[in-house]
C-alpha cells in the first residue's frame, strides 16, 4: 500500500488500484516507488509516500477510540520495547498499539473479546504489514493466563481492559525478569486498581502518569497552546518485574 498525497489530502491505495477525485483519475503503477509523482488525467499531481505509523493510525478502520500515537510513544519509551521482544497485549481494539509494536520487530500476541473488532484488527495488521508478527486472538486473555504462565515468559504486558488488574496480579508468572507491565486506563479509578494489583504482585518501579499533549499555535497575534483538540487521553501505569 502507498499514500497519494496532495496538500492535506491523503489517499491509501495499492499498486494497480485507481484513484478517483475531483482532481481527476489516475491508476497507481505496479512499479510505483515512494517519492514518485503521479498525475491525474487532468494533470493534477500527487506525491507517493510510504505509509508509516502515524499514517496507519489515520487510515486504520476504527472500532472505537484507538490509543493515540503519543501514548504509544510513551509505552515504547518507558519500557524500551524492541525488536524480538515477546509482547502479551489485551484489549486490541483497532490495533494501533499492536501494529506499532509489530513494526519495531516485536512478536505480539493480542486478545480482543469482540469478534467483530478482532476481525477488523486482523485486517489492520495486514494493512500495516505486520500480520506475521501480530497474532490477533478472539477471546479474553484471563481465560488463557494459566497456559500463558507456563510458557517462556513475555518481555512486556500491555493491557487496555477493565480486568487488567487481574492480569497484573499474575505478572510475576507472565513476565521475564526485568519485564514491564503497562496498563492504559481512561479513568483514574482503573489506574488505582492497577497500581494496587502491581504492588500486590510485588512489582517494582510502579508509576502512573496522565498523558497530556498540547499543540502550539503560532499566528500574527502571538503564540499559545491550541485551544482545539483533545489534551487528555488517559492514564498509563507502568511497573516492572524484579
Amino acid at each position: 500500500m502507498i499514500l497519494l498525497v496532495r496538500g492535506d489530502r491523503e489517499y491509501l491505495r495499492a499498486p494497480g488500484e485507481e484513484l478517483q477525485t475531483d482532481l481527476g483519475v489516475l491508476t497507481v503503477p505496479d512499479d510505483v516507488e515512494p517519492g514518485d509523482r503521479l498525475e491525474t488525467h487532468l494533470g493534477e499531481e500527487f506525491v507517493v509516500r510510504e505509509p508509516r505509523g502515524p499514517d496507519l493510525f489515520d487510515h486504520f478502520e476504527r472500532t472505537g477510540a484507538p490509543m493515540m500515537p503519543r501514548d504509544v510513544g510513551l509505552v515504547i519509551g518507558l519500557t524500551g520495547a524492541a525488536a524480538e521482544d515477546r509482547v502479551l497485549d489485551a484489549g486490541t481494539g483497532t490495533g494501533v498499539l499492536a501494529a506499532y509494536l509489530g513494526r519495531i520487530g516485536a512478536e505480539v500476541r493480542t486478545y480482543e473479546v469482540d469478534s467483530d473488532f478482532a476481525d477488523v484488527a486482523r485486517e489492520n495488521m495486514t494493512l500495516a504489514g505486520v500480520a506475521d508478527a501480530v497474532d490477533v486472538r478472539t477471546g479474553d486473555v484471563t481465560d488463557d493466563v494459566d497456559s500463558l504462565a507456563d510458557g517462556p515468559g513475555f518481555d512486556l504486558l500491555t493491557l487496555d481492559t477493565a480486568d487488567a488488574p487481574t492480569v497484573v496480579r499474575r505478572a510475576d508468572d507472565l513476565l521475564v525478569s526485568g519485564g514491564f507491565a503497562v496498563v492504559y486506563s481512561p479513568f483514574v479509578e482503573g489506574s488505582r486498581e492497577a497500581v494496587e494489583a502491581a504492588r500486590a504482585a510485588g512489582l517494582d518501579d510502579v508509576t502512573t502518569q496522565e498523558t497530556i499533549q498540547r499543540e502550539m499555535q503560532f499566528d500574527d497575534r502571538g503564540s499559545r497552546p491550541d485551544t482545539r483538540g483533545v489534551g487528555h487521553t488517559g492514564y498509563l501505569t507502568v511497573a516492572r518485574r524484579r
